[in-house]
């Protein structure tokens, strides 16, 4: 036994003393004996471990329940009488590991815990995995693309105005965090009712306007900047933290609803517009749903030259019209205050050929906007109502949404800002 061992064996056997000796409780033995709070619980376990071990010796081993095959023990708990005798036993059993197959596939290991005897020899060992996320969205891209083949495509759509399209111009309707599959309650939330019937009407209503009214850009940009599903699977969880949602329907009937409404606005805006380009963003709602979206739509409109499904998984996108440059991204990973720098780093060809850049943003269901040297950064409120999470933290921003319309030449140039149509 080493000095060290020694001393802590004497600290321990004086502790012990004064527990049984004194009514001094825990702490206020550890404190004679100069013992941090800590310290003192860690010597009291110590001190009852040590009761127990002598307890055991000399006696006869109790009968242990025959272990089922393929399973080994992996804790014993001992309950001693009143005279210290050992009169129950409780076994924990798990099935063996096997040799090579500790993470399963799919997963990658997050943490390691180790269980050791008092002479330092592993007794045991726990390996924490979670679910490999690249992997797991590699998995759904590749699925879903196998689906999507069987999707049958829309034939060519024909413009419904022949008039002259400017093609300096381009056209950006910006749907964020609507939420599609959410369940909002008056009397809970003081606020409009949302559900999956409602979504669909407002959203339909309020963007076919919005497309109306706008200039005759030679391009329209459809931009759902993420969160357009409430919920991303089976359960109305969100993906990452898994807070549970309010939600309205069954997943299949949310996912339908979804389709309806994208692809009647996609077809809104190919009557008025020359060119329509669509983002599928990945919001912190829908990571898995943006893949699908994105896969499902490029499919449905690959008969389409007029159209362009961007399917680049990048939550930071951009696109260069002219002089100008549009980025997007939901929000969610990164503060405003960084995406400057992103922007400039991930896309600096663009940024040196261009003058006027913006990034639009959402997430927080509110505006705000602000200019940064060389570029502004937009956030865009939600046109949904607010949910019980939403009204119990005062997030309460005025619902609405815009048609921003920008020149290859000068940047922004004029918006159209709507309110809910529909309710």
């Amino acid at each position: 036994m080493t000095t060290q061992e020694r001393a802590r064996d004497e600290r321990l056997s004086a502790y012990a003393t004064l527990r049984e000796t004194t009514e001094l409780t825990v702490e206020q033995a550890g404190a004679q004996l100069g013992l941090s709070k800590r310290s003192a619980w860690v010597y009291e376990k110590s001190m009852k471990a040590r009761i127990v071990q002598d307890a055991l010796k000399g006696q006869a081993p109790p009968i242990r329940p025959a272990i089922p095959e393929g399973f080994e023990v992996r804790s014993i708990a001992t309950g001693l009488d009143k005279t210290g005798h050992v009169e129950k036993q409780w076994l924990q059993v798990s099935p063996e590991a096997t040799p090579g197959e500790t993470v399963p596939d799919g997963h990658i290991v997050k943490g390691l815990s180790t269980l050791v005897d008092e002479t330092g020899n592993v007794r045991a060992q726990w390996i924490k995995t979670r679910v490999d996320d690249t992997r797991l969205m590699q998995a759904a891209e590749a699925a879903l693309k196998a689906l999507s083949d069987q999707v049958p495509a829309l034939p060519e759509l024909p413009r419904r105005f022949e008039e002259y399209f400017d093609y300096q111009l381009a056209t950006l309707y910006t749907m964020t965090d609507v939420h599609v599959g959410m369940l909002a309650w008056p009397p809970e939330t003081h606020a409009a009712a949302w559900d999956l019937s409602i979504a669909e009407k407002v959203l339909v209503s309020t963007f076919c306007h919005m497309i109306d009214a706008a200039p005759m850009s030679g391009l329209g940009i459809v931009n759902n900047l993420g969160d357009f599903l409430h919920f991303d699977s089976l359960l109305a969880v969100t993906p990452s933290s898994g807070h549970v949602l309010d939600s309205d329907s069954r997943y299949q009937l949310v996912v339908q609803a979804a389709v309806r409404i994208l692809e009647r606005i996609i077809v809104h805006a190919l009557g008025k517009h020359e060119k329509v380009l669509v983002y599928m963003n990945e919001g912190n709602h829908d990571m898995a749903g943006s893949v699908w979206l994105r896969v499902m739509f490029a499919r449905v409109f690959r008969d389409n030259p007029r159209v362009t499904v961007v399917t680049n998984p990048n939550p930071y996108q951009a696109y260069q019209h002219g002089a100008t440059m549009i980025g997007f991204h939901h929000g969610h990973l990164a503060k405003k205050e960084k995406l400057p720098l992103i922007f400039a780093t991930q896309y600096s060809e663009m940024w040196g050929q261009t003058k006027h850049r913006y990034v639009h943003t959402g997430h927080y269901h509110e505006w705000h906007a602000k200019e940064h040297p060389g570029i502004i950064i937009e956030q865009h409120p939600t046109i949904a109502s607010p949910d019980a999470y939403a009204a119990r933290n005062g997030f309460m921003s005025k619902r609405q949404a815009s048609a921003i319309t920008y020149s290859a030449k000068h940047g922004e140039i004029g918006r159209q800002t709507f309110l809910p149509v529909g309710e």
